[in-house]
């Protein structure tokens, strides 16, 4: 069996299915069965890299620190620490789930997660222009506090108040040498965990975190167009993608063209908070050379590779 590449990023419902229940076993749950759907893939003749994202844990571990420096005196811990300790929460989380999943079905093939560092341009304008969302939802009393202290509070898509950051572009995946020995072996690897630690490097070449959060989404285009992978499978909250979405006019769309996508972008059909950076995502991986891309939820996965829902996009 010919084998194929594919980047599958998971999103937020990977880990927590319900803001209301975002302990641990619940997010266990969660990664047990999204290895389900990514295992079944792997039974079709896929190797995968499984790309992550982190936005509600790297805002647990921000408050927890804050709270910490406030009552007990002790440090604060860096933005781009508090992604790579997500990257090794999330990653050991899924790395474990993939590799009982394997065993339960008699695949023999192992998981790894790789600590991954993305450089990014300090010159990049949204470095001074921060829109991506970290953290939970706030009420309008902690929405104000922390606007007090210097942070950006901002609508989320329609979804309730959160604190945002800067994300600038990806531009250099740093282990991206690592990642292809280990997928050229057929381990499945889980990278870019949070869109990746972001660094930028400075006069003397050395790499230095950088205050910021990538989108993960980005980051999985960038990475499989690196791979030359045959597909970046983007799993989402939906099934498929909408234009007029919300509307009485809503439509679903099963294909879209490169075309399409910066037409309906231009429009405004898709939301800076939720599906406009994964459009955006796609459109990187296929400008850049790539074959597909597919969106839809992570139950949908098998139907959506079998050509049954999801949302196909392709150059043209």
């Amino acid at each position: 069996m010919t084998r194929k590449i594919a980047v599958v990023a998971v999103g937020g419902n990977a880990l927590i299915k319900d803001p209301k229940f975002p302990d641990m076993p619940h997010q266990w749950d969660a990664a047990r069965e999204t290895a389900t759907h990514l295992a079944s893939m792997v039974e079709q003749g896929w190797d995968i890299i499984v790309t992550h994202g982190n936005g509600p844990q790297v805002g647990y571990i921000l408050r927890r620190a804050e709270i910490a420096a406030h009552y007990e005196g002790m440090h604060s811990v860096p933005l781009d620490v508090i992604v790579s300790d997500t990257q090794g929460s999330i990653g050991y989380m899924l790395k474990q789930a993939l590799e009982n999943e394997y065993h339960k079905r008699g695949i023999d093939k192992s998981a790894v997660a790789i600590v991954t560092q993305v450089v990014v341009d300090e010159g990049d304008p949204a470095m001074q222009h921060p829109t991506k969302p970290i953290g939970g939802f706030l009420t309008e009393e902690q929405a104000e506090q922390f606007r007090r202290e210097g942070w950006t509070v901002v609508e989320d898509a329609g979804r309730g108040l959160r604190r945002v950051v800067a994300s600038p572009k990806p531009k250099q995946i740093i282990e991206l040498d690592v990642i292809r020995t280990l997928v050229g072996r057929g381990v499945t690897v889980v990278a870019v965990g949070g869109g990746g630690i972001p660094v930028v490097v400075n006069p003397r070449g050395e790499l230095r975190g950088a205050y910021a959060v990538i989108d993960k989404d980005r980051a999985s285009a960038l990475l499989a167009a690196a791979l030359n992978a045959d597909l970046l499978l983007i799993s989402t909250g939906v099934e498929k993608v909408a234009i007029n979405f919300n509307k009485p006019d809503v439509r679903w769309l099963d294909r879209m063209t490169l075309d399409e996508a910066h037409q309906y972008m231009a429009e405004g059909h898709f939301a800076s908070g939720s599906m406009l950076p994964k459009i955006e995502a796609a459109v990187d991986f296929l400008e850049a050379g790539g074959r597909e891309v597919l969106i839809t939820s992570p139950e949908n996965i098998a139907r959506g590779l079998a050509g049954e829902t999801g949302t196909r996009m392709s150059a043209s």
